[in-house]
């Protein structure tokens, strides 16, 4: 398959060509189609040779991809054919990259195989943070489930206080004085005090 620029200034002698194979796979029951070269070509000369890598589709459909490139930024499907070669000279990107070249009905691709893997970066930190956010809430139920109630054990115990003279004349039934060496001191009688235990 060529993709030739025509009369475009600087590119009148320039051909993409692109090197197609269809192979029929046993477990999928149908044939693919996979991209099997990139070559770059300038006045019926081969100037750089690619691999394409991972560039295949069902022999019925298109292929599609956001990015082809020869750049380590894009993924870099298309691979220099030699260290050798002077492939490493050139930097190919294709956006927006749609090819098909098997079936092709009224001059229209047919449904598209995208390149977008179910594991993209974007994807893996998705999971990441929904498996963290799910450990979060595991921990959060584990101690809900483990919360103890509060069981208050009430002791009292009757204990005499001491308090010191008071003026107020009107507990005079409730107090009874102290013998002491010093200081006149009161006994409530009935005084309890709780303790209580959580």
């Amino acid at each position: 398959l060529s993709l030739k620029f025509g009369d475009i200034g600087n590119l009148k002698g320039l051909v993409i060509r692109f090197l197609l194979t269809t192979s029929y796979y046993q477990l999928s029951v149908q044939n693919w189609f996979s991209l099997h070269k990139l070559q770059l070509l300038y006045n019926h000369s081969i100037q750089a040779t690619f691999n394409a890598t991972r560039i295949y589709a069902p022999a019925s459909y298109s292929y599609h991809c956001e990015h082809v490139s020869s750049l380590q930024r894009y993924d870099a499907l298309l691979i220099p054919s030699s260290a050798n070669d002077l492939s490493k000279l050139w930097e190919v990107t294709f956006t927006d990259f749609q090819i098909q070249g098997f079936n092709i009905q009224e001059g229209h691709f047919a449904y598209a195989k995208d390149c977008a893997s179910f594991f993209s970066p974007a994807i893996l930190m998705g999971l990441v943070m929904s498996l963290i956010l799910l450990l979060v809430l595991a921990y959060a139920l584990h101690m809900l489930i483990h919360l103890k109630s509060l069981d208050r054990h009430y002791e009292c115990k009757a204990s005499p206080a001491y308090f010191a003279q008071m003026k107020d004349n009107d507990m005079g039934d409730e107090k009874e004085p102290l013998r002491s060496s010093g200081n006149e001191s009161y006994e409530l009688r009935n005084q309890q005090f709780c303790k209580i235990y959580i």
